[in-house]
């Protein structure tokens, strides 16, 4: 199928192909090229840059200062001639750019951080902004030249780029870069990952380029490119090098009928790849796996690039999945959306989110259909930082320790003298005054707070607002002012978030009479939106378990969708499991934590008239308290069930990838058993201690559920076991709590067991490892072996199955359950 051609003859062909002149064919209508501080015209291949003097833009600034470095840049063919000379500001500074062509522009910035005369670059604390956007924040130069680039949507005529130093310090530029760019480069929206036919606009949004890539272990310079773009070589980012073949075929590249494709990337993008070829072996399953390091809470714009130049025919398949992080992103037939041409390129963009990591992992890999050859590819990969709701490209709320250094010095300084003295107080008065003016609103939320907490009911009525409580027969819960939510949260700082998803960020606050809260605040362009927001607070108000996380109260004025909930001082399942450095948990607190999961949702399923089903149960929904008591939360997706004369709930299908019903999927038809299943997915999870999807694995691995299954039917169970608890799990615990994971998720809702019998055999998998404790290998503690005896076989009244009790065949059930915990309705 593959003819690959020997390394020398790679290297030769790429660096042939470097020596051919880029076809420059876009001629940008709005282009400005500023070499800053410089006094004289500079060329950079085919491109000049201007002297810091034109008249073609304004630069507005409190003192003309511009500085040289002593370092030799020699080469008249690279970036580094504009490093010679940089504009330093001391103040407030503009440049102004009159717009002959409104839409995409790019901006990039050129910084050198060495010592310009009496400068040091490396020292400079300063911030960028344009069009309303924050660019950088208090860059922290770490050597070298550093190029930014960012993309905006300008819709004015004219675009002004903002300098603002930081106090007693300044700011510099070495080079500037503002053009506009074809208005077919950037999508005006792209498909957001894990919300199926949900599309997210992105006409209004700013962008910054965090990486681009080209495969093939073949860097392509700015020279070769028509928007002067650098593509990196994929070799510094693919995870498994050993798995991928680099192949260059540039000359293969068909781009007939389409010219303006080279705008979108290069043909040397195009012409090389990264293969993962299991020709020499056909049962190797894996994917092929780049990392790459993005900044946590932000969405990213992420586009792959494809093309066929492998292959010697379309008759022979290329079929293969792409993932983004562990979610799958699409299913992907080459040929066919070539029009089974090779050669011809393909790329498509997709929108996903990045919650607490701070690494961003793209995928390609074999289909799982087994209906082509294993084979995959990529020829590019372009990840693209999306602006978040504060219009902020980089963390505001984090103060570089530089900075913290710098502010105690002012601090210090300013405490000598008489003039501090009278600078704190008035700052006392000013504060008490401030105080008293809310004292009112002060008090009547601390009644609230109290008031809900001993189950009293009030309604507020006063010059502030009118707080309106939410009624119901278990539990009631306070309309809150948003200057409350404001205060608790330190103005929704940052630095205070604890969690990201769907519906938006998760605050830690501190409400005035010291209670922590947790605050749920949503945004517009969230998965979630007015709907899911007021089920959330519907649903939660129809019950009240210690399983169930608790609603404080709402806010809905200015706009705002904010949801206060108790708070869990111990984060999500899912953090002590994989995704975090937590510690990790003992055999007996992970079966304790199910239990209490399992607790909660069979008082979901059972304790009201019709059951609530939750519809989204996993292990980033189970939060645990600072006891480590486990609460199932996030209610923004749940749904009433079917009326007693019915079977099932017919709704749109809504959950997460990985924990879906598959019945569910293919029919629509929701039930209790949906959950049932999700909580089989989590349940493996917590034995396994990874993501239900993985794509970085191999491929017989990567699906969590189907490894578990495939090993439990081979009787190789303990292999799947987190290695974290080796030696602590007694063999009869492992065989009952495995046997209902493996029941939850059987095929079809009526094979599966309810809730409560689910909760049953946990709590008989919990009593099964017996109470004794040894310290286990990571510090844990562990259940020791104890003789059981046979000398009574009486089982508690429950439903139970003839396997499994002949499982248990020769224990002891009256010493099992003498002490088993009941259930908790209340």
């Amino acid at each position: 199928m593959v003819n690959f051609w020997t390394p020398q003859l790679l290297i030769w062909v790429s660096s042939i192909s470097f020596l051919i002149p880029a076809s420059l064919g876009f001629d940008p209508v709005d282009n400005y090229l500023i070499d800053c501080g410089s006094f004289a015209n500079r060329s950079v291949g085919d491109r000049v840059f201007v002297a810091d003097n034109s008249s073609s833009y304004t630069l507005s600034t409190p003192q003309n200062i511009v500085a040289r470095t002593s370092v030799n840049f020699s080469s008249s063919t690279s970036d580094s001639v504009l490093y010679q000379t940089a504009r330093v500001f001391n103040g407030i500074s503009h440049y102004t750019f009159p717009i002959k062509e409104h839409g995409r522009h790019w901006i990039r910035f050129h910084f050198f951080p060495s010592v310009y005369g009496s400068y040091n670059m490396s020292k400079a604390e300063f911030s960028v902004s344009a069009q309303n956007f924050m660019l950088i924040r208090e860059p922290q130069f770490e050597g070298g030249s550093v190029v930014k680039e960012y993309c905006l949507n300008v819709t004015a005529d004219e675009l002004v780029v903002t300098f603002t130093p930081s106090a007693n310090s300044f700011a510099f530029v070495n080079a500037l870069e503002m053009f506009s760019l074809p208005d077919y480069l950037i999508p005006k929206e792209a498909s957001v990952i894990g919300l199926q036919g949900d599309n997210r606009s992105l006409s209004g949004n700013a962008l910054e380029t965090v990486a681009r890539v080209n495969m093939g272990n073949v860097t392509i310079p700015r020279q070769n490119d028509t928007l002067w773009r650098l593509w990196v070589s994929d070799d510094v980012y693919l995870l498994h090098t050993n798995l991928g073949t680099f192949v260059s075929r540039v000359s293969a590249v068909n781009i007939t009928g389409r010219p303006e494709i080279e705008n979108i990337a290069p043909l040397s993008v195009y012409g090389t790849a990264t293969w993962l070829n299991t020709e020499l072996d056909p049962r190797m399953n894996a994917n092929l796996t780049w990392r790459v390091d993005v900044d946590p809470g932000f969405e990213y714009l992420v586009r792959l690039h494809f093309c066929d130049v492998v292959s010697t025919s379309t008759q022979q398949s290329l079929i293969f999945n792409v993932y983004i992080n562990s979610q799958f992103a699409s299913h992907l037939d080459l040929h066919s959306l070539t029009s089974n041409k090779l050669g011809v390129p393909y790329y498509m963009d997709v929108i996903t989110r990045v919650s607490a990591s701070s690494l961003l992992n793209v995928s390609v890999g074999p289909s799982t259909t087994g209906a082509s050859d294993p084979h995959a590819i990529l020829n590019g990969l372009e990840i693209m930082k999306i602006n978040n709701h504060r219009l902020s490209l980089d963390v505001i709320d984090t103060i570089s320790s530089r900075s913290s250094r710098m502010k105690i010095a002012v601090i210090v300084g300013l405490v000598v003298g008489l003039f501090i003295v009278l600078l704190i107080a008035m700052v006392v008065i000013l504060l008490f005054r401030r105080r008293r003016k809310l004292s009112d609103l002060d008090s009547e939320q601390g009644a609230h707070c109290a008031m809900y907490r001993r189950g009293k009911f009030h309604t507020m009525d006063n010059e502030h607002y009118s707080g309106t409580p939410i009624f119901s027969s278990s539990n009631i819960g306070y309309r809150f002012p948003l200057v409350a939510i404001q205060e608790a949260t330190d103005n929704f700082c940052e630095s205070l978030i604890v969690g990201i998803g769907g519906f938006g960020k998760v605050y830690k606050g501190v409400l005035r009479d010291e209670i922590k809260v947790a605050v749920k605040r949503g945004v517009p362009q969230s998965g979630q939106g007015l709907k899911e927001f007021w089920t959330e607070i519907e649903m939660v108000t129809q019950f009240r378990h210690r399983h169930l996380v608790s609603l404080l109260g709402y806010c809905d004025e200015q706009e705002e969708m904010i949801i206060i909930y108790e708070y869990m001082e111990n984060g999500t399942l899912k953090d002590h499991l994989y995704s975090s450095n937590l510690p990790s948990l003992s055999w007996r607190q992970r079966l304790e934590i199910c239990i209490g999961a399992a607790r909660g949702l069979h008082y979901l399923h059972t304790g009201s008239a019709k059951a609530i089903i939750h519809r989204d149960v996993k292990s980033a929904n189970i939060l645990l308290d600072e006891k480590f008591m486990a609460k199932v939360a996030d209610f923004g997706l749940s749904k009433t069930g079917p009326d007693i004369d019915k079977t099932h709930v017919s709704t749109a299908v809504r959950g997460s990838f990985g924990y879906l019903d598959p019945e569910y999927l293919s029919t629509q038809q929701l039930t209790e058993k949906s959950d049932v299943y999700s909580f089989g997915v989590v349940l493996f999870e917590v034995l396994c201690g990874r993501p239900v999807i993985d794509p970085s694995l191999p491929r017989e691995r990567v699906n969590l559920v189907e490894w578990a299954m495939k090993l439990q039917r081979e009787g190789k169970i303990e292999e799947i076991i987190d290695p974290s608890l080796l030696g602590q799990i007694k063999l009869e615990s492992l065989k009952k709590f495995v046997e209902t994971a493996e029941n939850c998720l059987a095929e079809h809702g009526i094979d599966r067991p309810s809730m409560g019998y689910v909760l049953w055999n946990l709590e008989c998998a919990l009593q099964l490892q017996g109470n004794g404790e040894k310290p286990g290998h990571n510090g844990e503690t562990s259940s020791q072996v104890q003789h059981v005896d046979s000398s009574s076989t009486s089982l508690p009244t429950a439903e139970f199955s003839v396997a499994s009790v002949g499982e248990l065949a020769g224990i002891s059930m009256s010493k099992v359950f003498a002490q088993m915990v009941k259930e908790e309705t209340g």
